[in-house]
């Protein structure tokens, strides 16, 4: 089978994890590299590339044309809106979904002195770093992990914020500070890795073997919630479920300002044999709160920017 994927490090180690695993059940694969528009402009923030499915455009229009069997991606860059004919056949055993500091003299947030400048790509971070801290300068961070790295040491930033999962898969072992969920609620589906087959194809079939059932139900109700209020990963959305048990699901998720002044959340326990309706009330009560607003005005001040 043809699987395809981003050339960047993190996805290529992906993609390898991936590959392994179905090689372990008998099934070969042959990986192609795909550029994608969010690949091509490592110089502009994600939003500025129409963000939604910025690193998915070209790997789906392949898939459609018949050019690849099946697709690897960091779950949190699919849209919401996904085409019927491509659906996530896999989600693997998710890595850490948390957030990671990063400074240069191992300062936390809470040490880092007033007017400190944090580099990251996520509006979302943005928006909960200046909740959690207004007076810091918060600026745009975009390439690889080993570029970043190198921004940091180099002192263009005091301190940059990344997905823990994305620098364990790639062996950094780096001292970090895990920021914790109450303040910072990770984007939907952060650290989990989806595998995308052509539906009523033999690879669903065979990519359905490296499931873990939890982990997809846990990222199902987090798209669910943000689906309700929608703008997906360009607006200040975070999202995150965890089993607490075999029938309790905890949930969080919030919408924030982008300047991280004010937000709406929601933070609840629902019942795993009825998972899907009651992670679609929380999302109505999110919209309720005014989440759905907020990403409008987020939309709009983006807009308006440009």
């Amino acid at each position: 089978m043809i699987i395809g994927t981003r050339g960047s490090s993190l996805a290529l180690t992906q993609t390898r994890r991936v590959s392994q695993m179905l090689k372990e059940q008998g099934v070969n694969t042959f990986l192609k590299i795909i550029k994608t528009s969010g690949d091509s402009f490592t110089d502009r923030p994600l939003h500025e590339l129409g963000g939604v499915g910025a690193f998915v455009r070209e790997i789906d229009e392949r898939m459609l044309s018949g050019e690849l069997d099946i697709a690897v991606h960091s779950m949190k860059d699919l849209p919401t809106e996904r085409p019927e004919e491509l659906p996530t056949s896999a989600v693997l055993k998710r890595d850490s979904p948390f957030d990671a500091l990063l400074t240069r003299d191992g300062s936390t947030l809470d040490e880092l002195p007033e007017g400190a400048v944090i580099g990251t790509t996520s509006l979302r971070r943005k928006s909960q770093v200046l909740r959690y801290r207004p007076d810091f300068d918060v600026q745009s961070l975009r390439g690889n992990i080993d570029t970043r790295l190198k921004k940091l040491e180099a002192g263009k930033y005091d301190g940059i914020i990344l997905a823990e999962a994305g620098l364990r898969r790639m062996g950094w072992d780096i001292p970090v500070h895990q920021l914790d969920t109450d303040h910072f609620c990770p984007s939907a589906n952060q650290g989990a890795i989806a595998v995308v087959a052509k539906s009523g194809d033999e690879s669903e079939k065979v990519i359905s073997r490296i499931n873990h059932p939890q982990t997809k139900i846990e990222t199902e109700i987090e798209r669910i919630l943000i689906g309700n209020v929608g703008g997906g990963c360009i607006v200040p959305i975070g999202a995150y479920a965890e089993f607490l048990d075999d029938e309790r699901i905890h949930i969080r998720s919030e919408v924030l300002a982008l300047d991280g002044s004010h937000y709406v959340a929601v933070d609840d326990v629902i019942s795993a044999n009825n998972y899907k309706e009651e992670a679609n009330e929380l999302g109505e009560e999110l919209v309720r709160k005014g989440g759905k607003k907020l990403v409008q005005e987020a939309l709009d001040k983006m807009a308006n920017a440009e």
